[in-house]
């Protein structure tokens, strides 16, 4: 049985009318996209798949995140940033101060190489592990393809003040990862359609508290 045929890779043009895009930021994204290119070939930074469109599944998928930042954002801060999706995406497109948190030495150096060449110096970057790095108080968190919801709260909580927003670019099982969650985590959470994947979801939560003092 043959496959039926693929979606075409989303181009440049389409994602910055998509989302509202300047020609001086898409050229920032454009030199990140091929910063990314050279250094994929010598550290793992994405599945190699997904550029074959990564204007769909990278950016288009991270700047989604803008229309749920909250009103007068100030602070964001992206865990697990990788290859600086979404928070190095959200940086170039709002001039809002950003924190990069990257375990992985390799991927903290091309972070830093990334902030530099598109020009991002609302960035900061954290090479260290989440659980190292001093809580403080963020307007936004942001994290992509972490870890499983219970455990990604875990490390959201600890950034989380007063009208704090978790925005989590998640799959189809997020309403189990919900489920799970709940036995150990109080919110308010709601889920919004992805503009980048039918089966992706953005979930959105406020008001995080543990239910108990064991939760993970």
């Amino acid at each position: 049985m043959s496959e039926g045929p693929r979606e075409a890779p989303l181009e440049p043009s389409a994602f910055a009318r998509l989302l509202g895009v300047d020609e001086e930021r898409l050229d920032r994204l454009r030199a990140h996209l091929h910063l990314l290119s050279r250094w994929q070939r010598r550290i793992n930074l994405v599945a190699s798949s997904t550029l074959r469109d990564p204007w769909r599944r990278h950016y288009l998928d991270c700047g989604q995140l803008l229309r749920h930042l909250p009103p007068g954002v100030g602070r964001v801060v992206d865990l697990g940033s990788g290859a600086g999706f979404p928070g190095l995406v959200l940086a170039i497109l709002r001039e809002v101060e950003v924190h990069l948190v990257e375990a992985d030495q390799r991927k903290a150096a091309f972070l830093r190489e990334a902030a530099r060449i598109t020009g991002a110096w609302n960035v900061t970057v954290h090479a260290r592990r989440i659980e190292a790095l001093a809580p403080f108080s963020a307007d936004a968190v942001v994290a992509r393809a972490l870890a499983p919801l219970p455990e990604l709260l875990g490390y959201a909580h600890r950034f989380f003040g007063p009208g704090t927003v978790g925005l989590f670019l998640k799959g189809a099982s997020v309403r189990d990862e919900l489920t799970r969650a709940r036995e150990h985590w109080r919110m308010r959470a709601e889920l919004r359609e992805s503009l980048s994947s039918a089966q992706g979801r953005i979930l959105i939560v406020r008001d995080l508290e543990p239910t108990h003092a064991g939760a993970p």
